[in-house]
This record gives C-alpha cells, sequence and structure tokens, in this order.
C-alpha cells in the first residue's frame, strides 16, 4: 500500500471523493504541515494545519499520478486560501508526501495541470512534517451526515478520466 497526503479546502468533502476511487483502500481525516505537533478543529487556525485528508492506495489499482488527476478535477488550484465556501489558510491546497520517490511523480502532474493552465499554481508541495488525525465526528462525516455541506461533486470520483485531465 501506499500513501498521499492531499489539502484541497473542506476536508469533509474531498474524503468521501476519495473513499469512492477504485485502487483507495482507507481515508482519514486531520490537519497536517502546522507549526506545532498537535491541534484541533477549534485551534487549527492558529497553528497553521491544512485540512487534509490522508489517502492509502494499492499501487496495483491505481497510480499515483491517477490519485493526483482525481485531486486536480475537484479542485481550484489557483485559489489562495480558499475552496469553494471555505475561506481561511486551513483551506489552502496542498500536496504532502511522505516518501521522497513520490516527488518527481508529483512534479510532472503539476508541471502539466500547470501548462494546462498557462500560470503558476497556489498548491503547497511539501514533504509531510505532521499529520494530526482529526476528532472522531469529522471522520466519514458525509457518510453519517450525507446531507452535509460539500463543495465537491463526490460523483465525480465515479467517472473515469479522460486524457485531458
Amino acid at each position: 500500500m501506499s500513501e498521499i497526503y492531499l489539502a484541497g479546502g473542506c476536508f469533509w468533502g474531498l474524503e468521501e471523493y476519495f473513499s469512492r476511487i477504485n485502487g483507495v483502500t482507507k481515508t482519514t481525516v486531520g490537519y497536517a504541515n502546522g507549526t506545532t505537533e498537535a491541534t484541533d478543529y477549534q485551534q487549527v487556525h492558529t497553528t497553521d494545519h491544512a485540512e487534509t485528508v490522508h489517502v492509502t492506495y494499492d499501487e496495483a489499482v491505481i497510480s499515483l499520478t491517477d490519485i493526483l488527476r482525481y485531486y486536480f478535477r475537484v479542485i481550484d488550484p489557483l485559489s489562495i486560501n480558499r475552496q469553494g465556501n471555505d475561506v481561511g489558510r486551513q483551506y489552502r491546497t496542498g500536496i504532502y508526501y511522505s516518501v521522497d520517490t513520490d516527488l518527481p511523480v508529483i512534479n510532472r502532474v503539476v508541471a502539466s495541470q500547470k501548462k494546462k493552465l498557462s500560470t503558476e499554481l497556489a498548491v503547497e508541495i511539501e514533504p509531510l512534517r505532521n499529520y494530526i488525525l482529526a476528532e472522531d465526528y469529522h471522520q466519514d462525516y458525509l457518510k453519517k451526515n450525507p446531507g452535509g455541506y460539500c463543495h465537491i461533486d463526490v460523483n465525480k470520483a465515479h467517472q473515469p478520466l479522460t486524457p485531458e485531465e
């Protein structure tokens, strides 16, 4: 199994979206790459963590390239500290990796997105420094609360990737 950490605004929708993608074996939500080793939902705006989804996936079924292509399908890579109606640094976009060999793949996918959009992206690319699991009520939030707020169209997880993505 492989893993990647993805920040894309409110983690509820991003987690539900990735949980629906074939080859993803597990998702959790938490707070990544902040300035402290501990935080929670009430403090995240002061500890500079990003709401993040930890995605575990089976490389025999789906590649990191395709995971990232699915990611770019549902985020606005030009928006700074905002996704949908969620505003603040905790809602920034970011790709945080735990294995250095993932960086060339990440850089290739990001370069492709930059070329397609003809501009720099507002997506952090950093090694994972810390990840604090979010409170239990945030885990699988949209499964527990199907009518909950989500700026992401989670049904896009069932649409095959196209060559343009």
